[in-house]
């Protein structure tokens, strides 16, 4: 009789259990289902009854979106129960979904954070808040999060909805921008860092917000930045609240040109070229200019809009945000000043030691002392240069960096330069294809500056084969150099932004010395000819920089 009932137990224990994996089947593909967007509702069995949870004007579009942003995304029940989460919130905390969703909340939250997180969920109840705290990832670390809190209406009941923005790259920028003794790198590090954090924002464009616009504005007045969208020819047709909120402007004094009442007089026109080249071009812009604050303070912007495009390539709408930086204004402001004072007071010292360093070399000095004096000489040398490129630095942004033209035989001072050249880097096969008697307008000492500027990249950037090309032509009107290098190459991310101040490029074993000066100083000098300064590069190919300058009146067609 015990074996008959023991036979029956296991029998009934195996239906149980085979009941359970049918079940625990169905639920895990209800859950991809939901995280995939395929189904827009769910019945739960409670008790007797079915209960149907679904979001209010759920859409198929709306849940991609939701899956493809940077941001991570949750819903949680009213006793704090995960009731949906993206897969970009499992990336951050490290967890797969099947592992988030069911939880409750409070085991992500570190204890010293309950009090601030249950506030912001408190408020977020009665309406939209947000606040700043830290969420426990698998490997116990602490991740910083913003979290942009609103309550959602389900079909099922209330439930909150929960926007988390990674903190961890602005906390550790601001940390970086603290450090005194690094402030000119850091400021540019942290710049580049912000602006690839908007590139990401502005990427997020996509067709299905065209058909989604309520969804669009919800995502958009939950991030801090103001955002725009326009028609192709750019008539504005919708601002975020950030915008109404900080200008003080309503829609109908905002769209279509209206955003011109809020732009500084100063800033207008600039703004407007760089919106008119993006227009016509079909590709994205970005400038910096002031917005007006509704109390009547005018604050850095930086704006950037992206095209969309359909399929045949032309472009349907716009998509824009505008981030404050004024933070970041001041910091290169008292960076600039810094610069100038401080070349300005080391100019003259050097000076007087490069003197006293040339009456030692005339006095006859045994041999070593004389090497020692060599030695120095050499380093004074750079750091004269350095001195001179900070100066020509703060003399470009004050406006000041003017020098009178004439026409210059380009050809010529191209020769001199290559002589010079071969001389200072006697291992490196220097070629040359040069048009002869090329005159250009110009100023010859800025213009020698800008040559030996590319050939020391040239040398610098290709240390192991030796060999740059240098050409020079008439070609339509203007005298063209191209100077040409089969070294390390650029990435297109980084040709972009070589011709910014303090840029230097990120290669991983390979490091040359310099403030990353020379070619935003060359490219303003070109500038200032009236030319252009353009580079063409691939990575671990090499590069070729061009130098466009108008040729001498009179000299196109000779």
């Amino acid at each position: 009789m015990k074996t008959m009932l023991s036979l029956e137990t296991y029998e009934s224990l195996q239906a149980e259990l085979d009941e359970l994996k049918i079940q625990l089947q169905e639920a895990n593909e209800v859950l991809e289902a939901i995280r995939n967007g395929e189904i827009d509702a769910v019945v739960v069995k409670n008790g007797n009854a079915n209960q149907l949870y679904t979001l209010q004007s759920a859409d198929h579009n709306y849940r991609v979106f939701i899956e493809k942003m940077k941001e991570g995304a949750i819903t949680l029940s009213r006793d704090g129960i995960i009731l949906y989460s993206n897969s970009q919130f499992g990336s951050l905390v490290g967890l797969p979904l099947t592992e988030v969703i069911g939880l409750p909340i409070e085991g992500f939250i570190p204890q010293e954070f309950v009090d601030t997180f249950n506030k912001i969920v408190e408020d977020g109840w009665q309406s939209d808040s947000k606040g700043e705290i830290c969420i426990r990832s698998k490997d116990n670390e602490w991740i910083p999060f913003q979290l942009s809190v609103t309550s959602l209406q389900l079909d099922g009941g209330e439930a909150l909805s929960i926007i988390l923005t990674d903190l961890t790259t602005q906390k550790e920028n601001e940390r970086q921008l603290s450090l005194k003794n690094h402030q000119l790198e850091q400021a540019r590090a942290a710049l580049a860092a912000m602006n690839e954090a908007l590139e990401d924002i502005v990427k997020e464009r996509t067709k299905e917000l065209s058909v989604s616009r309520e969804y669009f504005k919800f995502l958009a007045d939950n991030i801090p930045v103001i955002v725009w969208t326009t028609h192709a020819n750019g008539y504005a047709d919708y601002f975020n609240k950030q915008w109404y909120e900080y200008t003080g402007l309503g829609f109908d004094e905002s769209k279509g040109w209206g955003s011109k009442q809020a732009i500084h007089p100063d800033d207008f026109e600039t703004k407007m070229q760089a919106w008119r080249e993006g227009i016509a071009n079909k590709t994205a812009f970005q400038v910096e200019y002031r917005i007006r604050r509704a109390d009547g303070e005018y604050r850095w912007y930086l704006g950037k809009g992206e095209p969309l495009k359909d399929d045949g390539g032309n472009v349907i709408a716009w998509f824009g945000t505008s981030t404050d930086i004024e933070g970041q204004k001041k910091e290169m402001e008292r960076k600039d000043e810094f610069i100038g004072v401080a070349s300005h007071e080391l100019k003259t010292p050097l000076t007087s030691l490069k003197g006293y360093m040339q009456l030692m070399a005339q006095i006859g000095l045994p041999d070593p002392a004389r090497l020692y004096v060599e030695k120095a000489n050499l380093s004074l040398n750079k750091l004269q240069g350095l001195i001179n490129d900070l100066l020509d630095v703060s003399k470009i942004k004050a406006g000041r960096l003017n020098f009178d033209l004439a026409v210059v035989n380009l050809t010529e001072l191209l020769k001199l330069c290559i002589d010079n050249s071969r001389h200072i880097y006697p291992s490196y096969e220097i070629t040359t294809e040069l048009e002869e008697n090329i005159l250009v307008n110009g100023n010859e000492s800025r213009l020698e500056q800008v040559i030996m500027n590319l050939i020391n990249n040239a040398v610098k950037y290709s240390p192991y084969k030796k060999e740059i090309i240098i050409r020079a032509a008439r070609n339509q009107g203007w005298g063209a150099i191209s100077i040409i290098d089969f070294g390390i190459g650029l990435a297109a991310a980084d040709q972009e932004k070589v011709f910014d101040r303090f840029f230097r490029v990120e290669n991983s074993g390979f490091n040359v010395s310099g403030l990353g000066m020379g070619l935003y100083i060359s490219s303003e000098i070109i500038r200032q000819h009236h030319g252009m300064l353009s580079v063409k590069s691939r990575l671990n190919k090499g590069s070729e920089f061009s130098v466009a300058l108008p040729l001498a009146e009179g000299m196109s067609n000779e």
